[in-house]
């Protein structure tokens, strides 16, 4: 529930400055209050042209903003009001809307802190501390919908690596695979492995052993000679 400070001050003087600048912030106010929002922003603008230091002017701005869903605006002004007031029920209400801007724009850690500041300045305040109950409680929420969101990007990341580890496997092999192949069919047609030349050597000594053999028989025979008649 966003606070509104309306001051509609009545000082009779026959100072035309004094009665122009309550005028401007007064007619501000009515519009504000038939939610004319964007008419009274140009009025509390007017009143601050005329005192660029009236506490009431900023924060009514700020108000004006903030129904036009220009939150960084609002911010900007109720800031600008702290500037200018040293009642701590007014510092106490700034508080309150800075955290209900902030509320707006989903930082709910920044929330929680300027309600904090608001209940320090005000302690017995029931909407103010409705409100950082209920900051609180969305902080905590958006804590848990973070981790949960990052936990799913971690397992999400892992079957990626997983799988891409999977592929790279798949993809050397594939590779050895294509290399030997090319290897093989560049090998010249006469050509033979390491092993089948190996056993045609043990094949060719063993039938050198055998054919020695057969020579030394042939050599232990007696010669016949012819007989010249």
């Amino acid at each position: 529930m966003i606070k509104k400070i309306i001051y509609i001050v009545f000082i009779f003087s026959a100072i035309t400055y004094a009665q122009s600048k309550r005028s401007l912030n007064n007619d501000g106010v009515d519009l504000y209050s038939s939610k004319k929002y964007s008419d009274s922003e140009v009025k509390f603008k007017k009143g601050l042209e005329k005192d660029p230091e009236l506490f009431q002017g900023h924060f009514n701005l700020g108000d004006a903003y903030y129904k036009q869903g220009r939150y960084d605006e609002a911010l900007q002004s109720y800031k600008n009001s702290l500037q200018f007031t040293d009642d701590k029920t007014n510092q106490a209400k700034v508080y309150h809307n800075i955290g209900n801007a902030l509320m707006k724009q989903q930082k709910y850690q920044e929330s929680v802190g300027a309600y904090a500041n608001s209940l320090k300045k005000n302690p017995d305040d029931l909407d103010t501390k409705y409100n950082l109950s209920y900051a609180l409680n969305m902080l905590k929420q958006n804590q848990q919908q973070q981790k949960n969101k990052n936990d799913k990007d971690k397992d999400k990341n892992k079957d990626q690596q997983q799988k891409q580890d999977q592929q790279n496997n798949q993809d050397k092999k594939d590779q050895n695979k294509d290399k030997q192949q090319k290897q093989q069919q560049q090998q010249p047609k006469n050509q033979i492995s390491k092993e089948d030349a190996q056993r045609i050597l043990e094949a060719l000594k063993n039938n050198e052993s055998d054919l020695q053999k057969k020579l030394r028989k042939v050599k232990g025979k007696p010669v016949v000679t012819e007989k010249d008649w």
